[in-house]
């Protein structure tokens, strides 16, 4: 493993904090979790303040990752982390080993660097390739040629804890983009793409874009029993079979009928 030198590892707002004393009072929920957050979250890890809200759990991240593999066609080749945030799930991605390339895209460039680092902690730095860009701009850019090797994921912001109070969650309300305005320029791209949104998602939304006749699969990721949030997972990403589960870290399968439908 090669380093970040010390001058671009920390700044101002860069932290891995040791003590509850030293976390500020609106994440020590998120502080008392590190573990599951980060398992290796003694080794060094850094975050900034705001990455605690939009971190996918380690072992949540570990199996969207394998199920991306599971579902994704043998001619993808690339997988595209649009938010790539801290680095929870493109970690995640690079350690499944079934991806050529694994793009990391965070447009705050203090983030980026704990991603950096927190890559380098679980020993996949050279498996990475970061680009700090606004990930619309990045992507059309860069992977318009690519786009039939591509998977893209993305986990957007959610808009901070308020969605949790919604029975059904207004997808279009996210800040700052919507549904809308996260699938139509990534569909672009390529067909295939996951999006990892809250649990209580409006289901009528995802099935807008699902072709009349056609599928899109949707599963749930859970904590303690309980969903923690979905993936909807898009294009040519669909199981042979489907089983429906709710233990830790493993997804429930959702039947619901829509304008397409979803399995």
């Amino acid at each position: 493993m090669q380093p970040l030198a010390e001058e671009e590892l920390t700044s101002k707002r860069q932290f891995h904090y040791s003590h509850r004393s030293q976390v500020p009072p609106n994440i020590q929920k998120y502080w008392e979790q590190r573990h599951q957050i980060f398992s290796k979250y003694d080794e060094g890890i850094l975050l900034t303040d705001n990455a605690w809200f939009g971190i996918t759990p380690e072992f949540v991240a570990n199996q969207v990752a394998q199920d991306v593999v599971s579902l994704a066609p043998s001619n993808k080749t690339i997988i595209i982390d649009a938010f790539a945030g801290a680095g929870g799930n493109t970690i995640a991605f690079a350690l499944s080993g079934r991806w050529e390339r694994v793009f990391g895209i965070e447009k705050d460039p203090d983030v980026l660097k704990c991603a950096k680092r927190n890559a380098e902690v679980y020993g996949v730095a050279k498996k990475i390739f970061w680009i700090e860009g606004d990930c619309f701009e990045v992507i059309k850019a860069r992977f318009k040629a690519q786009g039939k090797d591509a998977v893209i994921f993305a986990s957007p912001p959610w808009g901070g804890p308020d969605y949790k109070a919604d029975q059904v969650f207004d997808l279009n309300s996210m800040e700052p983009y919507g549904l809308d305005d996260l699938y139509m320029p990534f569909s672009r791209i390529t067909k295939e793409i996951v999006m990892y949104l809250p649990r209580t998602s409006n289901l009528n939304q995802i099935s807008k874009y699902v072709p009349t006749g056609e599928q899109v699969h949707v599963r749930h990721y859970c904590m303690k029993g309980a969903s923690k949030a979905l993936c909807v997972f898009y294009g040519n990403l669909r199981p042979e079979s489907s089983t429906e589960r709710c233990e830790d870290g493993f997804p429930l399968h959702q039947p619901l009928p829509t304008t397409g439908s979803l399995t």
